[in-house]
């Protein structure tokens, strides 16, 4: 792909750093923007132009565009946690479609042709079946999947209309680590960097949110991908011609405690574990049907199994114990 000008929105949170080294390895110029309240200054890498700002200030977000006249975007900044949205269901509103919002104007304006977004599975909600397809309905059981589901809309739309390619990546669950790049939010709520940090002897025990679910241990089944996985994934979109939707994931789902048991055996630590009530908005399975990306993006997740995933995020983390240590990415939203 001959090099282009890609603003990556979000680059310096835990996806879009690991993808905003990728795109300047292969020769793009990258633009980050970030307003650093979850992400971290010391996670973009150095190569990048780093803009602080916020996508809700559509004034900001248009002098933005017509400055930097990207060719492409790729779109990461949102509020993602299932909890907190439960909690916060406008802010997560505010922040994740209202900056699309602003976004998708401002690239109009300024004649973008291609955007590349960052979804998520929980726009399918609890689905009829597994795997899920892209085809199945979307009705999001929590405000953040259901925030992701209306910046899908608001983009095709303007995609539709305007004339650019637009794509959705409908991510499982995220997880792993780089060399350089790993998780670090404050709180943290993923479950693997928590087992990491259970491990490290970090956290007291790892809670399960609930044993009674229709699966076979009566813990939540995910399906993990990482994020060198996902991270390609954005550049094989960014390079296609196709518009639409398409899930990234292995189609393999593991329980919460087939997780916990795989980390015991890659770090050679005990973890406790306790169960504790079930989280409100939570599915019980939500494992992806990968065929379309694989069969049009050309895509294959290559470093998803469940220990590589452990193994470098228990690396990263030994390597990294106060995480980025650089005092951004720590605030969480006002009250």
């Amino acid at each position: 792909m001959t090099p282009v000008r890609v603003l990556v929105t979000g680059g310096a949170g835990y996806i879009g750093s690991v993808a905003t080294a990728m795109l300047l390895d292969a020769g793009h110029e990258v633009v980050v923007v970030d307003n650093l309240e979850v992400g971290h200054r010391a996670a973009v890498d150095g190569r990048a132009s780093l803009r602080t700002g916020d996508l809700r200030d559509r004034d900001f977000v248009f002098r933005l565009l017509q400055d930097v006249r990207p060719d492409a975007v790729l779109h990461f900044a949102a509020y993602a946690l299932v909890g907190e949205s439960m909690r916060r269901p406008h802010a997560y509103f505010e922040n994740n479609v209202a900056g699309t919002i602003n976004l998708a104007g401002a690239m109009l304006r300024a004649d973008v042709g291609r955007v590349v977004f960052s979804s998520s599975c929980a726009t399918y909600g609890e689905p009829p079946a597994v795997p899920i397809t892209e085809e199945m309905p979307q009705e999001p059981t929590n405000p953040y999947g259901e925030s992701k589901r209306m910046c899908e809309k608001v983009l095709a739309w303007c995609g539709r209309t305007g004339g650019a390619r637009t794509v959705s990546l409908r991510y499982f669950n995220a997880s792993g680590a780089t060399e350089r790049y790993g998780e670090d939010h404050d709180p943290e709520t993923h479950l693997i960097p928590i087992v990491i940090e259970a491990a490290l002897g970090r956290r007291e025990y790892v809670e399960v949110f609930g044993e009674d679910y229709d699966t076979p241990d009566g813990t939540c089944v995910r399906d993990y991908i990482h994020i060198v996985d996902l991270a390609r994934a954005h550049m094989l979109a960014l390079e296609s011609r196709e518009s639409g939707a398409f899930n990234l994931g292995t189609g393999a789902g593991y329980s919460v405690r087939q997780v916990i048991e795989a980390a015991r055996r890659v770090t050679g630590r005990e973890i406790p574990a306790r169960t504790a009530a079930r989280r409100p908005g939570d599915p019980a399975r939500l494992v992806a049907a990968g065929d379309r990306a694989r069969r049009i993006l050309k895509w294959e997740p290559k470093r998803s199994d469940l220990d590589t995933i452990l193994g470098s995020a228990w690396e990263w983390r030994r390597a990294h114990p106060d995480g980025y240590g650089d005092g951004t990415g720590g605030s969480r939203i006002s009250p």
